[in-house]
This record gives structure tokens, C-alpha cells and sequence, in this order.
């Protein structure tokens, strides 16, 4: 095949993960291994139908730095800084420890200590693209074992540059003088490049985003967030430093931006597709050529790395205390070898420190252990996770119940923090019953004290959902105050459950309109009526009848909701936001004034007398005029 013939490069890639991904999917193996699957059938060593796989290596590498992207936009600035022990701490134990155990093992089998050292600090790198593809593909990426997973990968990425570094110190004949003043303007420049994106970014990201939306044209605005990423990790690349970091780092920037969520449909499509084909470019490029000359020397290779590094990984997890079922993922995701991996080897080829022979073999020790890496899940998954979740139960508590079991419940509760949990009681106290999912072991562990009964599970699964009885429940109660995950339930169910009445729980009032966009129309703040009781008891405090203030609170609630009808196709637009609120302000203000002056006008043509309190006048005069009651009730005593 031409290297040239895109058209069919096009059809080939495409009609192998569309083949092998849902066969992959229906042997129960996940889509990466039906990627990496339809890489060996399709690659040199299968059907010959693509020869030159490293350029399309070179391509879908954006799949990686599109993921990071994306993750990135899912961690503030605070997030990301509250996460800086774990990052620096954890990840530098597991990239030096591990690194340090394989250049022993490999100074003690012969090797030179310079071609040990980089091989023990290529092989200690991690596939940043399967690990946290597959925590997205199983939704572990909030647990303690997913932000363990992302920070060892993130400090592994900004390890590149000084790794690179060093490789032309340990070349052979380098002059010491030269290549350590290259290494340091290097590391100038690599500094110099990250403070730019940093400062720059905040100073000038949201407000090119602003001004391109306002071009109200969709296309621009998918081109805008693709160029910004290719944009960061160009930089990033010029300056030998890892193109995902910048990629990453530019997330983090627009992680509190109001076009956070823009960003994330627009790029999602193109995330999934490229990471597709870095996973099946991977296949492709095992030299099963060199895994077949010496077998039994590649086997001993790859699991030894994988050993070393396991064991070092589960020392750590101890250490930070990871709870038990989740460290095999934890452990599986990190001891495989990375992308990383065959940089470093290329580079030390390149600068004479390994020969070709030893590149070649340590690149297929990466590639085999990378395809090894989901079938070592599947293993975890059947029969470590059990024995360590049997072993959990001897030792402590018993742990969270799964719901396994059909459940036939009319009301179904999605999240029991504090605000199902009030749900959850008014429900019990009327005699009615609810099926209730929890995706926090410890807040169920904490929940079951107090004797309410609830099952650990995720809401965003759909099989979660059918399981709990969400085909024949009348009601869901969305409590979880994720928003992206509670946009997620709401969205599942929409599609796949229409019949299913969603009463939902907003944060705020980018997630009210998100919810409503959806066409729920039973959307409730979760602050607005707790705030409204302050409000009422402090009028009450203030001389107002009970009755007068309970009145002008509901309808201020009203008002309220009204207005958030009014902003909700506005969102993302912060000027016709603020337009609409000081308009809707305005106007209650105004409106309430007059119905003061209007009252105070009729009473005083009713000839009222003057023994009546000032404080109480004023209370009654901001009542509902329509009220009846006001007139009937004015003598009592004010609370």
C-alpha cells in the first residue's frame, strides 16, 4: 500500500476498529485490547495491510494530548495544587525507585552502566494513554486509586525534559563542558516556555474564547479549541518537553472558564477517535521479529520490569493508603511500560549510548507489556480484587453492598450526601420506599451506622441503572452534586429511560440550565429555599408577621425561578446574564415598591389609626396585596 493513499489508510484503520472494538467488547475485553488487536492483524506481522506504522504513531499521539486536555479542564487550579504531594511525592518514588531497581538488575546481567541507567528510567515510564483510558473506560477516575494513577503519570510527563537531557551526557565522547551547558539552556528554555503558557494563558485564553463565541459560529469556535491545543503542545515540543504536559497545563487554565464545558464536546469526538488509533499505531509497531528470536530472554524481560515495578508500586500504595480493592488498578496501570519509553531508546540510539539491537529489544519489551496490560485488568478484575475484598472483610467492617440484585423500587435516589439523604427521610417517613445508589464507599460505610439502607454504585453506568429498576421506577431523585456527573445520569436517562421522571438537584445556575436544556423540568437549587428560611426568620426577627413574611418569601421564590428561566438559554454568555439579572432585579424591586406606596395610599384613605407599630405597618405593607389574610390576622402578635 502507498504511503501516500490516505483514502485507504483511511478505510483500513477505520474498518479494523470498527470490526474489532464491538468484538472485543462482546468477549467482554474492552475496547483497547479490541484496538490493539485490530494494530497486530493489520500491522506487518498480520495481514500487511499498513508497513509504515511509526507515522501513524506520530499522528494519533494527539489522541494522548487531546486526553490530557480534557483532563486538565476537569481539575482547577486549587484541585491541581491540593494534588502537588502526591505528584512530587509518589510519582518521584515511583519513577526513581523503579528506575534504581532496573539499572541494578540490569548492571548485575552485564549491561554498561550508562545503557542500565537509561533503560531502567524508560522502562519506569508509564503508558499515560492506557492508564487513563482505562479508568475513563471504567469510570475510576474520581476514586483514590484514579487520582493516584494521574499524578505519578503527570510527574512521569514533566520527567521528560531532564531525562532527555541526559542522554547526551552519558553518550560516548560527549564533551562534559558543551552538553552541560546545552542541558541547562534547555532546562531555561523548558521553564521559560511552561511560565508563558501559565501566565499567558490566564491573561489571554478566556478572553480570545470570548471574543471568538461572539462570532455565534460553532465550527470557528471546534477550530478555535483544537488550535488551541495543537498550539501548547507545539510550544511544549519545541522545547524537548512533553506535548501532553502543555496540552494538560492549558486544561488546567480553562478548568474554572465558563467555556469549560464547550471545550469538552467539541473535542471529545476527536479524543476518542485519535486514541483509537494511537492504540491500534501501537499494535502495529510490536517487532514480533524480535520477540520470536529470543522468546524466552523477552519473556524474563517483560516480567521482570512489570515485578519491579509492581513491587514498588504496592509499597506505595501502602504508603499512601489506598484502600485494598483499589490497588491492583492502581498497581496493573503503572508497572506497564509507556510511549515515553521508546523516545528515551530512540534518543540513546541516536546519541550512541545503545546499539540497535538493544533499542529494538527494550521497544518490544514496552509494546508487549503495554498489550499485556488490559488482559493483566481482566485477570485483576476475576481474581485478585475478590481475594483482596475477602481479605478487606476479615480484617475490618464489612464494606460497602453492591447492588447485583433487580431492584423493583418506584423511587430511585442517585447520590444519599446531604442533600439525598433529606430526601431520603421525608420518602421513609411517608411510608414510601426508594432504591438508593451511593458512589462513595466511605459515605455509605458512614450512612449504614445510622440504619439506612444503601447500595454502592454508580449512577453514570447504564447497567447500574437498569439494575436498580430504572425501566419500571416512577421518579429519579438526582442528587449527586458532581455536575458533570450528574449531567451524565441525566443524560443517560433521558435516552434511555424517557418514561422515567427526573427530579434533580442544581448547584448552581450553570447546572440548573444545563438540566433544563435537557427538557427537565423539575429542577431545584439546593440553597435557594434553605437561604429563603434565613431571609423569613430574619423578617420575622425584624417586627413581620409570620404570615406577611412566609408570603414575600414564596414570592421572591417565585420571582427567582422565573428569572432563571429567563437567563437559562444565556448561559455562557456572562454580558446577557448580567443584563437579564440587574433587569429582573430591577423590576422587583420597582414593582414591590409600588405596591408599597400603593397600600400606604389605601390605608391611610381607610382612615387607619396611628397605634399600629411601625414595624409592623412596614411588614404588612410589603404582603401580598391579593392577601386576604393580612387584613384578618393583623393584631397578632409579631414572632
Amino acid at each position: 500500500m502507498e504511503h501516500g493513499d490516505w483514502l485507504s489508510v483511511s478505510l483500513v484503520y477505520l474498518g479494523a476498529a470498527v470490526l474489532a472494538v464491538p468484538l472485543a467488547r462482546l468477549l467482554g475485553l474492552g475496547a483497547i485490547i479490541g484496538y490493539l488487536g485490530a494494530g497486530i492483524v493489520i500491522g506487518p506481522w498480520g495481514l500487511k495491510l499498513v508497513t509504515e506504522p511509526g507515522t501513524m504513531l506520530h499522528i494519533a499521539e494527539f489522541g494522548v494530548v487531546l486526553m490530557l486536555f480534557l483532563v486538565g479542564l476537569e481539575l482547577e487550579p486549587r484541585r491541581l495544587w491540593a494534588m502537588r504531594r502526591p505528584i512530587f511525592g509518589g510519582g518521584s518514588v515511583q519513577l526513581l525507585g523503579s528506575a534504581a531497581l532496573m539499572t541494578g538488575v540490569g548492571m548485575a546481567a552485564g549491561l554498561a552502566w550508562p545503557v542500565a541507567l537509561l533503560a531502567g528510567l524508560g522502562l519506569a515510564m508509564s503508558s499515560t494513554a492506557i492508564g487513563l483510558g482505562a479508568l475513563a473506560e471504567r469510570n475510576l477516575m474520581a476514586t483514590a486509586s484514579g487520582q493516584g494513577v494521574l499524578s505519578v503519570a503527570l510527574l512521569q510527563d514533566m520527567a521528560a525534559i531532564p531525562v532527555l537531557a541526559l542522554v547526551p551526557l552519558l553518550a560516548v565522547g560527549a564533551a562534559a563542558h558543551p552538553a552541560e551547558g546545552s542541558a541547562w539552556l534547555a532546562a531555561a528554555k523548558a521553564f521559560g516556555v511552561i511560565a508563558a503558557i501559565i501566565f499567558g494563558g490566564r491573561l489571554l485564553l478566556r478572553p480570545a474564547l470570548r471574543w471568538i463565541a461572539r462570532s455565534d459560529t460553532p465550527e470557528v469556535f471546534t477550530a478555535a479549541a483544537l488550535l488551541l491545543v495543537v498550539a501548547t503542545a507545539s510550544l511544549m515540543q519545541s522545547v524537548g518537553l512533553s506535548m501532553a504536559l502543555g496540552a494538560f497545563l492549558a486544561g488546567v487554565l480553562l478548568a474554572e472558564s465558563e467555556y469549560r464545558r464547550a471545550l469538552e464536546t467539541d473535542l471529545e469526538p476527536f479524543k476518542g477517535l485519535l486514541l483509537g488509533l494511537f492504540f491500534i499505531a501501537v499494535g502495529m509497531s510490536i517487532d514480533f521479529a524480535v520477540v520470536l528470536a529470543h522468546p524466552g530472554l523477552m519473556a524474563a524481560a517483560v516480567l521482570g520490569f512489570l515485578a519491579l515495578k509492581a513491587l514498588v508500586l504496592w509499597g506505595l500504595a501502602r504508603r499512601i493508603r489506598l484502600p485494598l480493592v483499589e490497588r491492583p488498578v492502581y498497581v496493573v496501570l503503572l508497572a506497564q511500560g509507556g510511549e515515553f519509553g521508546f523516545v528515551v531508546f530512540q534518543a540513546a540510539q541516536q546519541a550512541g549510548v545503545m546499539d540497535g539491537q538493544t533499542t529494538s529489544f527494550l521497544v518490544a519489551a514496552v509494546a508487549v507489556s503495554m498489550l499485556l496490560t488490559p488482559l493483566l485488568l481482566l485477570i485483576a478484575d476475576r481474581w485478585w480484587v475478590p481475594s483482596l475484598a475477602r481479605q478487606a472483610g476479615r480484617h475490618s467492617a464489612p464494606g460497602p453492598a453492591e447492588l447485583n440484585e433487580p431492584q423493583a423500587a418506584g423511587i430511585i435516589i442517585a447520590g444519599f450526601g446531604r442533600y439525598g439523604q433529606v430526601v431520603g427521610r421525608l420518602l421513609n417517613a411517608s411510608g414510601l420506599s426508594a432504591t438508593v445508589l451511593e458512589h462513595d464507599a466511605e459515605q455509605v460505610e458512614a450512612v449504614r451506622k445510622f440504619g439506612s439502607r444503601v447500595f454502592y454504585g454508580d449512577a453514570t453506568r447504564l447497567d447500574m441503572l437498569r439494575t436498580a429498576g430504572a425501566a419500571e421506577a416512577r421518579v429519579l431523585v438526582l442528587a449527586i452534586d458532581d455536575v458533570a456527573q450528574s449531567v451524565t445520569v441525566a443524560k443517560l436517562v433521558r435516552q434511555h429511560f424517557p418514561d422515567l421522571t427526573i427530579v434533580a438537584r442544581a448547584r448552581n445556575v450553570t447546572h440548573y440550565a444545563q438540566l433544563r436544556q435537557l427538557g427537565i423540568e423539575s429542577v431545584e437549587r439546593e440553597t435557594l429555599d434553605s437561604a429563603l428560611m434565613s431571609g423569613r426568620r430574619v423578617l420575622e426577627l425584624m417586627g413581620w408577621q409570620s404570615h406577611t413574611a412566609r408570603n414575600q418569601a414564596l414570592r421572591f421564590r417565585q420571582h427567582t425561578i422565573d428569572l432563571l428561566e429567563q437567563m437559562a438559554p444565556h448561559i455562557g454568555d456572562q454580558q446577557a446574564l448580567i443584563a437579564v439579572a440587574k433587569q429582573g432585579r430591577q423590576q422587583l424591586e420597582q414593582m414591590w415598591a409600588q405596591e408599597r406606596l400603593h397600600q400606604s395610599a389605601q390605608r391611610n384613605r381607610q382612615g387607619w389609626h396611628a397605634g399600629r407599630g411601625d414595624s409592623e405597618a412596614a411588614g404588612l405593607s410589603a404582603s401580598d396585596p391579593h392577601d386576604a389574610s393580612a387584613a384578618d390576622t393583623s393584631k397578632r402578635p409579631a414572632s
